[in-house]
């Protein structure tokens, strides 16, 4: 054991039972592991009743920090021992620790009138979510009847920018993550197809689960998580900066110049990515099926139109749009709502990615209930 290793050591001299410490009493030293539960069950051995009348001699020690004291001072229960031996700097250092020592507030039990009051103010903040959400889509319908009438003096530069970076760089992962689960579903379903003697199934079961519900989901799920968050942080870095403060000092239309763009941007590159995820699924599927099953990728493309109706693909497309602008809406909303600290666009950004991937499935599942009859 090395000299400087925090050590305790119980004696009994002539005059009374007593704790000897040594070594060097210091955060580095007591971070250690082996040193931090050797000093721990030694306090706690010395925490006995009787040993508040024990002799603390503390003048072995060759260091003493305030993590030291402090720990000294929690053992002694927040009360000087009753003989204490020690030099003049440990003496002033754990009388400093003794005078800005809090003691920690005792735990509560919250009475019933407490929760409901606490219900009461969640439900305040979800009312202001609404409402601000709700004024948020009046102006972003303003913008576009505004576009209507002057599509010229719109901010077609900034939407074709959006395009590209929602649209255009997400290609790759949602390329590869769509085929993965073509892969996975085909070879999954093949397990219990093939127990039924009832292979050929397996392409409507394709490309009704990929072409309907799990390519527009899947390509909404990730765009939510990739851009939905980046708009998000885009609006809440301008907050921190003071960007918007500037904009309106300027006149420029928050709603207008930065809301729009993205909504626009949103909805014409949702459609598209949710083509692509579901092409480059079915791909995966009709590959994972020739290998497990036998099932050509001839017969596959032979049977899909008939397996799956266009209005499925219809369908599709269409609910893509609807979740490009609730990803949009979300993400704006959040993010002009941070406040101008780093903390706060932490946590808008998390919201607003939690937010738009259950408002995606929400949604979804509104559809499923209203569109039941169609292209089933």
């Amino acid at each position: 054991m090395a000299e400087d290793t925090p050590r305790i050591t119980l004696h009994t001299p002539p005059e009374g039972s007593g704790v000897r410490l040594s070594g060097c009493w210091t955060a580095a030293r007591l971070a250690e592991p082996a040193a931090w539960s050797h000093i721990q069950s030694e306090l706690g051995a010395c925490a006995a009743p009787e040993a508040s009348r024990w002799t603390w001699d503390l003048r072995g020690l060759q260091r003493l920090d305030h993590t030291g004291a402090q720990v000294l001072w929690n053992a002694w229960g927040h009360q000087w021992p009753a003989q204490l031996l020690l030099g003049d700097a440990q003496r002033t250092l754990l009388t400093r620790v003794a005078q800005y020592t809090v003691a920690p507030p005792k735990a509560t039990r919250r009475s019933a009138w407490q929760l409901f009051l606490s219900l009461g103010a969640v439900l305040w903040v979800l009312i202001d979510h609404v409402r601000n959400l709700t004024r948020l889509l009046g102006q972003l319908l303003l913008d576009t009847l505004k576009l209507a009438r002057h599509p010229r003096q719109g901010p077609w530069r900034d939407v074709s920018g959006h395009l590209y970076h929602i649209g255009a760089t997400a290609l790759p992962i949602t390329a590869l993550v769509g085929f993965l689960i073509g892969v996975v579903l085909a070879y999954l379903m093949s397990l219990q197809l093939r127990q039924f003697g009832a292979d050929a199934f397996i392409v409507d079961i394709l490309g009704i689960s990929l072409i309907r519900e799990l390519g527009p989901v899947l390509a909404a799920i990730l765009i939510a998580g990739r851009s939905g968050s980046a708009i998000t942080a885009q609006i809440g870095v301008m907050r921190v900066t003071e960007e918007l403060d500037a904009m309106r000092v300027m006149g420029i239309a928050k709603g207008y110049r930065l809301v729009l763009p993205r909504a626009i941007a949103m909805a014409l590159a949702m459609p598209l990515l949710t083509v692509w995820t579901t092409l480059a699924a079915l791909l995966g599927g009709m590959l994972a099926s020739d290998l497990t099953m036998g099932v050509t990728p001839a017969y596959f493309l032979e049977a899909l139109p008939s397996a799956v109706q266009v209005s499925n693909l219809t369908l599709a497309v269409g609910k893509s749009v609807v979740f490009g602008l609730l990803i949009a809406v979300i993400g704006c909303h959040y993010g002009l709502r941070v406040k101008p600290n780093t903390e706060s666009l932490g946590q808008g950004t998390t919201a607003s990615v939690v937010t738009s991937i259950t408002m995606v499935i929400l949604v979804d599942a509104l559809f499923a209930v209203v569109f039941k009859d169609i292209g089933i």
